[in-house]
């Protein structure tokens, strides 16, 4: 019986085939739908088929009976990871930090493959500290170093495929640990030191060995005293002005990593006169080469 129509039902929508008198094959030229087909049943389209005869009769195939009616289509989009902490050029006190990034892949993509992360650690892949969290269209992943590493500077990089197998475009992160305090040497005022001018200059040396510039804050009686130049040397002076009485000044060393080193003065301001009351001498005449006794009331 002679073949009548033959068409194709792809994601809803028949397409009709044209015979093909060469092949003796029916063909058709059929886009492939625009979502992947991983979240359809079985993972792939079920397409069918449907031949007509001149008299009418009607088959029809489908995925159910035929192999070859499975139809998996991927999508071409990479899924994106985006590297939320620390930033490229941070600096942290932590020497555990963790690392948090999102992967997700595009609305209605074949989803992100939490399977196929890859994390490099100064280069070297790392499988443990990772935990996930789900969030829209992917994951919030977070990597803890179990261990502790060096202070200085560190490149966290990763990668991840979705479930199509397209692989994400590397991100990477290079950021400075630094768990030691900055070095903090103030060489004036002495502690305890007793002046009669209220101008009294503060000064001293900072520096860090991993994280340099140092900034310095000096506090006068718990009043900050304003900006503190630090030359590329490390050497800082301020002059500030002393109350009357006891004072206390407080400088504080902070590196990029806000670790703190702090040294306190106290500084006595004395402006008062001395003021001789009264005066004697007993005995007044005195003998030759005899002794006397000097009296002074001082206020």
């Amino acid at each position: 019986m002679a073949i009548q129509s033959v068409r194709a039902n792809v994601n809803g929508t028949w397409h009709t085939l044209t015979f093909n008198s060469d092949t003796g094959k029916w063909t058709a030229t059929i886009t492939a739908p625009g979502a992947t087909s991983f979240h359809q049943p079985g993972g792939y389209y079920n397409v069918q088929i449907e031949a007509k005869n001149a008299a009418g009769t009607t088959t029809t195939e489908d995925a159910s009976t035929l192999d070859g009616l499975k139809l998996y289509v991927k999508e071409t989009v990479a899924p994106v990871i985006t590297i939320v902490s620390p930033t490229d050029g941070a600096y942290v006190s932590n020497s555990r930090q963790p690392v948090v990034l999102n992967a997700t892949d595009e609305q209605g993509g074949s989803g992100v493959n939490l399977s196929s992360l890859v994390i490099k650690m100064d280069g070297t892949p790392v499988t443990g500290g990772i935990t996930s969290t789900a969030i829209t269209n992917g994951y919030s992943i977070t990597y803890t170093p179990e261990t502790a590493l060096e202070d200085g500077q560190h490149t966290f990089e990763a990668t991840i495929k979705d479930n199509d197998g397209n692989i994400s475009t590397a991100k990477s992160t290079t950021y400075t640990i630094d768990t030691v305090p900055p070095i903090l040497n103030v060489t004036s005022p002495t502690d305890h030191l007793i002046t009669a001018a209220a101008s009294l200059t503060v000064s001293g040396t900072t520096n860090d060995a991993t994280s340099s510039p140092v900034t310095v804050t000096i506090e006068l009686n718990g009043t900050d005293q304003g900006a503190v130049t630090v030359s590329s040397s490390g050497v800082f002076s301020k002059t500030v002005t002393l109350q009357e009485g006891d004072n206390i000044i407080l400088i504080t060393a902070t590196d990029a990593a806000n670790k703190v080193t702090s040294v306190a003065r106290t500084v006595t301001l004395d402006s008062s006169t001395p003021e001789i009351t009264s005066v004697s001498m007993t005995p007044n005449p005195v003998d030759a080469g005899m002794t006397m006794l000097v009296e002074v009331v001082v206020v």
